[in-house]
Order: C-alpha cells, then sequence, then structure tokens
C-alpha cells in the first residue's frame, strides 16, 4: 500500500506540473502572435509613412524655364463608348491653353490601352484638335499602361526629334507622383496642373489622395524595378 500511495502522489505531482506548464506555452505562442502582428503593423506604418514623405517631398520639376520644347499629356481613361472622361477633358483642355499661349509648340499625348477598349491618346488627340490644335502640332504615345511608361516612351518621342524640355500636364492630385517618376527622367521638365471640371467632394478628394499613396507604394517597392525601361 505504501508503494501504491507513492505511485499516486508522483501522478498526481505530475499532473499539477503539467498543468502549470502549459500556460506557459500558450503564453509564449501568444507572444510570438503578437511579436508578428506587431512587426507587420510597423512594416505597413513606415511604408505608407515613406510614401506620403515621398508624396510630401516630390520635385515639381528640374528647371525653371517657362518655354518648352513640348507639352506631354498623361491619359486617363475614356469611356465605354470612347469618349473622354472629365478627367481627360480637363487635362487636355489645360494642354490646349499652355499650347495657345505659347509654352510649347506640340503637344505629345500620351496613353495607351491599358486592357480597355480605347487608347487613350488617340481619344485625346481628337479633343485637342477639335479645340482648334493642328494634326501637325500633336504626337500620339499609344503604348503605355501607367504613368512609369508615359515617362519613359514620351522621353523616346522627345529623344528621337531632338527635344530636351517638357512640360507635364496632368491632374492636381496626379502631380506629385508624376513628379516622383519624371524626376528619373533624361529631360528637363516641370509639372503643370489641369483644373479640374467637375469639383470633387471631401470625401473623394481625400480617396483620391488615398489611392495615390497606394500607388506610389506600388511604385516604391515594385514599379520602379519590375517597369522600368530606358528612355
Amino acid at each position: 500500500m505504501p508503494s501504491s500511495n507513492k505511485q499516486v502522489r508522483r501522478r498526481t505531482t505530475h499532473s499539477h506540473s503539467s498543468t502549470r506548464r502549459m500556460p506557459s506555452r500558450r503564453r509564449s505562442r501568444m507572444g510570438w502572435r503578437s511579436i508578428t502582428t506587431l512587426i507587420f503593423a510597423g512594416f505597413i506604418v513606415v511604408t505608407f509613412a515613406w510614401a506620403a514623405l515621398a508624396r510630401a517631398f516630390a520635385p515639381p520639376g528640374n528647371t525653371s524655364a517657362s518655354r518648352f520644347d513640348t507639352l506631354i499629356v498623361l491619359g486617363s481613361p475614356a469611356d465605354s463608348d470612347g469618349n473622354p472622361r472629365p478627367v481627360m477633358l480637363s487635362r487636355v483642355t489645360e494642354a490646349v491653353r499652355e499650347y495657345e499661349r505659347g509654352v510649347a509648340p506640340r503637344m505629345i499625348l500620351s496613353g495607351g490601352h491599358d486592357g480597355r477598349n480605347f487608347a487613350e491618346a488617340p481619344v485625346m488627340a481628337r479633343v485637342a484638335q477639335s479645340l482648334g490644335v493642328p494634326a501637325s502640332a500633336i504626337f500620339l504615345e499609344s503604348d503605355s499602361d501607367d504613368t512609369i511608361h508615359n515617362a519613359c516612351y514620351s522621353s523616346r518621342i522627345m529623344k528621337a526629334h531632338g527635344w530636351r524640355s517638357a512640360e507635364i500636364i496632368t491632374s492636381p492630385v496626379h502631380m506629385r507622383r508624376a513628379g516622383i517618376i519624371f524626376s528619373h527622367s533624361p529631360i528637363e521638365w516641370r509639372v503643370h496642373a489641369a483644373s479640374l471640371i467637375q469639383p470633387q467632394s471631401a470625401s473623394d478628394a481625400r480617396s483620391a489622395s488615398a489611392l495615390e499613396v497606394l500607388k506610389v507604394v506600388r511604385y516604391l517597392y515594385y514599379g520602379r524595378w519590375a517597369e522600368s525601361c530606358t528612355p
């Protein structure tokens, strides 16, 4: 009987010690989960802070010139019938104003299909010609899918014609990202804002700014290298 009691006490002691150890394992596992979550959250915060700072300090240009060899109008999608939407219309209209003011004697209209039915550049050309710009002053770049390629392919057109400077026309919310991207171009440039045809609500403006930050994140982590090309 004494031997049996000792065995019972050993099993009981072992059972109690196992019970005491299990919470520490759980605490350890929860600790690693918490640490992983904190690391991931910190990475997200740093990433968006980096993108926000990149936008805040984006250069508006690399020249103080007021006259340029060409205008570059950055594309925006047309509607399903191939007609210009307000963003596209505002950019082309502003380019025509700059052309008429003598800022540049020609314009490059830059924008491809990007998976859509209508390439952006020909639609923009139709608008520009309807506003009085002669076809001889319009050059089309219809292969680009995004701002990275807008900059690269437009620079190729400029190089082929011996042009060295350009005013980049785009929407106000897009100016900073365009500045980040064009800062890597081999041309002299400045960014110029197109006035909005339709006023934005405060919520729409915040959404547009948030989307631009996300696109800057994509550019900083992926696009700058994956979509790089030689002008």
